[in-house]
């Protein structure tokens, strides 16, 4: 049996995000109507610089984009809003806890398209709370 047990792939792992997504409630899936969902191994050196991250394990995840509390009808064309999946860190963060993979996956995804909101932590600990 663990044989043949092994780390999702980034295309799995991209994946199991979609699937949780579209398991998130319907109204707040709505709201994320345009946001795309990627994931990579490490978040990008810039990133990291900009973050001030002590390490590329730091960040599990990241919201790249205008949040919709700061959005104008004036805005200029701009890229679309991102939720960045980084799986090793992810991975080694599984690794050291004692939850599911896909509980860890839905928890970043949901914290990061939470920050697109503008939501509470405790907005966010009731919208996972729906989903469980």
């Amino acid at each position: 049996m663990w044989t043949k047990a092994k780390a999702p792939s980034l295309a799995e792992m991209e994946a199991m995000a979609h699937e949780i997504f579209e398991r998130l409630p319907k109204g707040f899936r709505k709201l994320c109507e345009g946001v795309i969902v990627r994931v990579d191994d490490f978040p990008t050196d810039e990133v990291l610089d900009e973050m001030q991250a002590q390490s590329e394990f730091d960040l599990l995840g990241l919201f790249q984009g205008v949040g919709l509390p700061f959005r104008s009808n004036d805005d200029i064309a701009r890229l679309p809003n991102m939720v960045w999946l980084y799986r090793r860190p992810i991975l080694d963060y599984w690794a050291e806890h004692d939850e599911t993979l896909g509980h860890i996956v839905r928890h970043v995804l949901i914290h990061e398209i939470g920050h697109h909101f503008g939501l509470s932590d405790a907005d966010m600990e009731a919208i996972e709370a729906t989903v469980d």
